[in-house]
């Protein structure tokens, strides 16, 4: 048996130390993929964003524990990746594909009403948009808000009221 084979294994019989050499290299894949996606990727908190990190992780796990070939895994986490980026890099000019992929963003309360078929489409109590109100929009009452927004990352988002 030679040391790369005594150190790197193959199939789903590995030893706890081909396991643990195969996660060192892992991890530094999964943080150069992780680079090249860019910095959107875990900061928008996006359904788009937040499905490559499921993805990465389901695969490469693969790859660590021997379920799949080490090499297919980072090679499909690389395909992952790329079509993430060229997805977020045409979203920026094509807007339809941009709501396709990322949703868009939708009024929670205007001109003094709520907007109760939207609430209800969001799955968004009162109590959840008073909540925003004081947490983001630093008001106690819609008295102080001139609108609310479920915006495309999940996130309500308040714009006060001039004063």
């Amino acid at each position: 048996m030679n040391a790369m084979e005594l150190l790197w294994g193959h199939g789903e019989q590995l030893t706890p130390l081909q396991m643990g050499c195969r996660a060192f290299v892992m991890f530094f894949i999964a943080l150069a993929l992780i680079r090249i996606a860019g910095k959107r990727t875990f900061g928008k908190n996006s359904a788009f964003d937040i499905i490559i990190g499921f993805m990465l992780g389901a695969v490469l796990s693969r790859g660590v524990i021997g379920a799949s070939p080490f090499f297919s895994t980072v090679a499909a986490g690389f395909v992952m990746v790329a079509l993430h980026r060229i997805i977020a890099r045409i979203t920026v000019t094509q807007d339809w594909l941009g709501k396709i992929v990322k949703g868009s963003s939708e009024p929670l309360y205007k001109k003094g009403i709520i907007q109760w078929h939207e609430m209800k489409k969001a799955a968004v109590s009162e109590k959840d948009l008073m909540e925003s109100v004081r947490m983001e929009g630093n008001v106690n009452s819609l008295d102080g808000v001139e609108e609310a927004y479920m915006e495309r990352n999940g996130e309500i988002s308040i714009v006060k009221k001039k004063e």
